[in-house]
C-alpha cells in the first residue's frame, strides 16, 4: 500500500478539498485523511500510479507537492538533518564572506559547489581562505543578526523527540554554527567542521578531517549503529548535492527547497510546505505537533 500526501505552504493554506478529490477519484485512492486543514491530506493508493511525476510536475504550477511513498515504516524514529539553507535560512559562510567584504565572490562559490558543480572540499577550502583574518567576534554577530531558523524546525524537532525519535544536526559548515543552532532548535546532537582561529582572528582554514557528503553518510551509519536503528529507521533532509548520499541512504530522504540538480534526484521533494512537511509525510496531524 502507497500513502499519497498532498501539501500546501502553511503561509498560504491555500490546500482545497476539490484538488485532494479530484487526484483521489483519478488514482482511486481510499479516504482523504487531513492532517492540517488548508495544509496537508492524504489517501491511500494500491500502488505507486504511473503518472505520477506527470501528476507533480501539474501540482507544483499550483504550489502543491505531492509525495508518494510505501505506507509501511514512514513514521521514522531518527531524523538526520542539513543546516545551511534547511534549518536555517541562510549559508552561514556566505554571511561570514559578506562581513569579510568578499560576498558576491564566495556566494558564487557556494551555489556552484551546492548544484554539485565543484568540489565540495575544495570549495570549502577556498571559500574558508578567502575569510583569513576576519575577527572571531563577527561569527556571533551573524549568530545574533542574521541567522532565522526555517519555518517548522522547532515542531519537527520537538515533535520526534517527543515521539521517541532521535534527531542530528550534520553540516559541511562550522561548529561556531552548529552549536547555536542545534541548541536552539533542541537537536539531541551535532557534527560540523571547525574554523580555526588564532590571536582572535580566523586563520583561513578548517580543521582536519573535512566533513563533506562522506562524512554526512558516515553519520547516518554511525549514530543509526549506535542507536540500534535500522538507515530505513531515518529520515534525511538537505538542499545540496553533499546531502544526496546520506538523503540516498535514509529510509526517507527529503530535498527541501533544494537546488534542481539535487531535487532531481530524491523522490521526496518540498518546495512549498515548510519543515512539517516532514511530520506529515510521516503521518503526523497538526494536532500531534510538539
Amino acid at each position: 500500500m502507497q500513502i499519497a500526501t498532498l501539501l500546501a505552504s502553511p503561509a498560504r493554506a491555500d490546500l482545497d478539498r476539490a484538488t485532494v478529490e479530484a487526484l483521489r477519484n483519478a488514482w482511486g485512492g481510499g479516504p482523504a485523511r487531513w492532517l492540517n486543514p488548508g495544509i496537508a491530506a492524504e489517501f491511500a493508493v494500491a500502488k505507486a500510479p504511473a503518472n505520477r511525476w506527470e501528476t507533480w510536475t501539474a501540482l507544483q504550477g499550483l504550489g502543491i507537492d505531492l509525495v508518494v511513498q510505501p505506507e509501511a515504516g514512514r513514521r521514522k524514529r531518527m531524523l538526520l538533518a542539513d543546516m545551511d539553507s534547511t534549518m536555517i535560512g541562510q549559508e552561514c559562510i556566505d554571511e561570514l564572506a559578506d562581513m569579510a567584504g568578499v560576498g558576491p565572490r564566495v556566494a558564487a562559490i557556494t551555489a556552484r559547489a551546492m548544484n554539485g558543480e565543484l568540489d565540495f572540499e575544495g570549495a570549502l577550502l577556498e571559500r574558508v581562505g578567502l575569510l583569513k583574518g576576519l575577527p572571531e567576534s563577527v561569527i556571533g554577530q551573524v549568530l545574533a543578526e542574521r541567522i532565522t531558523f526555517t519555518p517548522g524546525g522547532r515542531t519537527l524537532v520537538a515533535t520526534m523527540k517527543r515521539n521517541g525519535g532521535y534527531t542530528a544536526l550534520v553540516s559541511g559548515g562550522f561548529t561556531a554554527f552548529t552549536t547555536a543552532v542545534a541548541a536552539g532548535l533542541g537537536f539531541d546532537e551535532h557534527r560540523a567542521n571547525t574554523l580555526l582561529a588564532a590571536d582572535g582572528h580566523l586563520t583561513g582554514d578548517v580543521a582536519r578531517p573535512i566533513l563533506g557528503r562522506e562524512a554526512k553518510i558516515a553519520a547516518l551509519r554511525e549514530i543509526s549503529a549506535r542507536l540500534g536503528l535500522a538507515h530505513s529507521d531515518v529520515i534525511a533532509v538537505g538542499d545540496g548535492a553533499n546531502d544526496l548520499g546520506m538523503l540516498h541512504l535514509a529510509g526517507a530522504g527529503v530535498a527541501l527547497h533544494a537546488k534542481p540538480a539535487v531535487a532531481a534526484q530524491c523522490d521526496i521533494r518540498i518546495n512549498h510546505g515548510d519543515l512539517t512537511a516532514l511530520l506529515h509525510i510521516q503521518g503526523y496531524a497538526a494536532e500531534d505537533f510538539a
